[in-house]
């Protein structure tokens, strides 16, 4: 018997006397990490603790699996995000699986980091373990459109970094051990979520590096190669249900834009940042 007859023959039978099929919510980390636009956000512990909070309270369920295609973003946001997804599977007694598809780097790879066991496609980028800050200076450009920058402010430092005047020394310096915190906080993440199968003695690991997945494994950055419904199938049966946990709209878009994305500007806004990221992996 085939599994769609299978599953025919189990919808005519009574509920309590139904055989359980084993269920694995899905949770989706799609796009950058943090605020994206002054309208619309990212990936942040405000938009997705809700769905994480129904994923996990399901009854009766295998698992949860996390989808990831992240290219990064804010540290404090992949931190709150993953912190939480551990602090659920703790109270819930689950184990947590990630799934990589085209990307996990940076604060991608931290989400990925909150699942006790990674997969990714051969092909996916995984990794990026380190902290970037990037911006302009536009000091010769006010200088030959003769415009003067004035700027007041109570404390020295209120200032560090304003593109329109010169760069100071003790501001690079400042910044620099800012990040060097940052990155410390993410390398003992990384080791204590993946200790015992982490290569530590790649020289490359946290530079800020990126590989394919099938680099990744044998780094111990992930632990094999595979799609979802492949391991999950494997793992729990060819007749293991996925069911993807979907982000809420906010009630006051749905009572004026029932039908849709109520600011496509702010979607196409958000869909440039994520390009940009995307491409520093050549995707």
């Amino acid at each position: 018997m085939s599994p769609k007859q299978r599953s025919f023959l189990s919808r005519l039978v009574p509920p309590p006397w139904r055989a359980k099929v084993p269920v694995v919510p899905v949770i989706r980390l799609n796009g950058t990490i943090g605020s994206v636009t002054p309208l619309r956000t990212g990936l942040s512990l405000s938009s997705m603790n809700e769905v994480l909070e129904r994923a996990f309270q399901r009854k009766g369920i295998a698992a949860v699996a996390l989808a990831i295609n992240s290219p990064g973003g804010s540290a404090v946001q992949s931190s709150l995000i993953a912190a939480r997804i551990r602090e659920l599977a703790a109270r819930h007694e689950l184990r947590v699986i990630t799934f990589i598809e085209d990307v996990a780097a940076s604060g991608g790879y931290w989400l990925a980091c909150a699942g006790d066991e990674i997969y990714a496609d051969s092909s996916s980028i995984v990794g990026s373990i380190g902290v970037v800050s990037a911006g302009f200076g536009f000091v010769e450009a006010i200088r030959k459109l003769g415009i003067e920058r004035r700027v007041h402010t109570a404390g020295e430092n209120k200032a560090i970094l304003d593109p329109f005047r010169p760069e100071r020394t003790e501001d690079v310096d400042r910044l620099k051990a800012l990040q060097l915190d940052v990155h410390e906080e993410f390398k003992t993440m990384v080791r204590d979520r993946r200790a015992g199968r982490l290569k530590e003695d790649n020289p490359d690991l946290f530079t800020g590096a990126f590989w394919s997945g099938r680099r990744a494994l044998e780094l111990g950055l992930i632990d094999g190669i595979g799609t979802m419904h492949q391991i999950l199938k494997e793992r729990y049966g060819e007749e293991v249900v996925l069911k993807v946990v979907e982000r809420s709209q906010a009630l006051w878009w749905r009572r004026i834009f029932p039908f849709g994305n109520p600011a496509p500007h702010e979607a196409v806004i958000e869909a440039i940042e994520t390009r940009i990221l995307m491409s520093r992996f050549g995707l």
